[in-house]
């Protein structure tokens, strides 16, 4: 049994780790270790966590089973004032993968979306990461190319993915 809670200041250490677990994993043959490192310290810092937390920027969930929490994700609803829910982060422990949960997962945010009004759940991929193909089984599809600088030189190559959603 899937388990998402709403995550808090106390909980970034938890968000901290699964990241630092996930991410050499995700994008290990993508990224350099520069680009990594500094990423997850622009993105992860405790810092940059708390004033997104405590400005509800995002709204940070902890997925649990029924030992332990397993991933996290960060999503965004009225993304632009739009009846849009944006998931600017979903990420699973590795062993997690596999068993269903990611689908469960996607099958609670869109709840929680729909429950915010939203007509459609929004997410960028790097184009070279292997859960596109997990995205599109879900019924995201491939909205427009971006690439975003993030500093130092540094670019996400992502692709914007979109997928409409009713009640």
């Amino acid at each position: 049994m899937i388990k998402i809670t709403e995550a808090s200041i106390e909980d970034i250490a938890k968000i901290q780790e699964i990241a630092n677990i996930t991410w050499p994993i995700t994008y290990g043959e993508i990224l350099t270790s520069e680009q990594l490192e500094y990423m997850l310290d622009l993105i992860y810092s405790d810092e940059a966590l708390s004033k997104q937390i405590q400005n509800k920027e995002e709204l940070f969930y902890l997925v649990s089973d029924s030992e332990s929490v397993i991933g996290f994700i960060g999503i965004e609803h009225h993304y632009k004032n739009e009846a849009i829910t944006k998931i600017h982060k979903i990420y699973l422990l590795p062993e997690t993968q596999g068993k269903g949960y990611g689908k469960t997962v996607f099958e609670s945010i869109e709840k929680l979306a729909l429950e915010n009004n939203s007509n459609e759940l929004l997410l960028n991929v790097n184009r070279f990461n292997t859960a596109l193909n997990f995205y599109k089984k879900l019924g995201f599809e491939i909205k427009e190319t971006v690439d975003i600088e993030i500093g130092k030189g540094y670019l996400m190559e992502d692709y914007v993915m979109g997928k409409h959603i009713s009640k």
